[in-house]
């Protein structure tokens, strides 16, 4: 193998892990996490360093960190790599990229590489040796009967009976970016790691614009895209997207954010790239989190689908209103 080759040999993301974020008016932000269904982490929450870990009810040490700053923003993402080797060849090889350096004070522990996106510079990073947890008890069931009308499944005399609360995060699912330069972003990213196009959108010269992307595993089924990116004038996170347990319980947490006042974004809905039905919503730094169901599930066998820029392509049905921002 040539020093060129071992340069742009393919880093492999086994998962996305968690997301960082920095707010203003920390209460508030920690008061909406707590109602859209996130699990705080108390023994992280006051070590003196501005910050505060979340998690969901897999095994996922944490899924949000929660910074005060002077600005609303955006810290980025993170992923596992599949070793400490390819850590290590991410820190030697991606322009810009920070030594290999211990997460000493974050829940799970492990090392972290973080490197600025080529194109616009927001922050992203690479994990690799994290703790997993236990996972939370308590959390709905996920093999809950349904009755169709030719099928019954639920017992006779027995009765569904729901409590209002928040929906609870089981994970971090997926995140989305503008980018001003999309042709430079995918192949930045398609070509220096695992990251496969589930969908393709083109506009009317036939120029890719948006792209959903998932992790090629081999055979091994992933979701339809854990990161999605399209093209716009000024760069900024779109959303980040939580998994929920059922449609029941989605809907359960649609209404307690409704009921506390906060703002809805858009849903609950159907899309029509990845399937998943979804729910988002504008926190209290009009940042938008997104709580989805069923998502479509892909693996090396699944061919990119390329389709038009279209209103059609976002949803199949939507019950509310379309997106108050893009």
């Amino acid at each position: 193998m040539t020093s060129d080759t071992a340069a742009l040999r393919k880093i492999t993301l086994v998962r996305i892990a968690h997301v960082y974020y920095t707010h203003k008016d920390t209460i508030s932000a920690s008061r909406f996490l707590d109602d859209f269904g996130f699990s705080k982490i108390k023994d992280h929450s006051s070590k003196g360093n501005n910050k505060a870990y979340y998690r969901g009810t897999g095994s996922e040490p944490f899924v949000y960190c929660l910074s005060s700053g002077p600005e609303d923003q955006f810290g980025g993402a993170a992923f596992v790599v599949s070793s400490r080797e390819d850590l290590d060849h991410a820190a030697a090889t991606i322009p810009n990229a920070t030594p290999v350096h211990a997460m000493a004070d974050e829940p799970g522990g492990g090392f972290r590489v973080t490197f600025p996106d080529p194109v616009d510079g927001f922050p992203f990073h690479l994990v690799y040796g994290q703790t997993p947890v236990a996972k939370l008890e308590g959390v709905p069931s996920c093999d809950r009967p349904f009755n169709f009308p030719a099928e019954k499944h639920r017992e006779g005399n027995k009765f569904q009976r729901f409590e209002k609360g928040p929906a609870p995060v089981h994970k971090l699912g997926h995140f989305g970016m503008c980018v001003t330069d999309f042709a430079s972003a995918y192949a930045f990213y398609t070509s220096r790691f695992n990251f496969v196009p589930s969908d393709l959108v083109y506009d009317p010269t036939g120029r890719d614009v948006t792209t959903f992307l998932h992790l090629d595993l081999g055979s091994e089924l992933v979701d339809h895209h854990c990161f999605f990116f399209f093209e716009g004038p000024v760069s900024h996170v779109h959303h980040s997207s939580y998994e929920t347990y059922d449609f029941d319980t989605q809907v359960l947490g649609h209404d307690w954010l409704r009921s506390k006042g906060y703002e809805n974004c858009w849903g609950v809905g159907r899309h029509v790239m990845g399937s998943q039905i979804f729910d988002y919503w504008f926190d209290t730094s009009k940042f938008i989190l997104e709580h989805y169901v069923d998502g479509d599930l892909v693996n090396n066998q699944c061919k990119t689908n390329r389709s038009l820029a279209s209103l059609d392509g976002l949803h199949v049905w939507d019950a509310n209103t379309s997106p108050k921002r893009t």
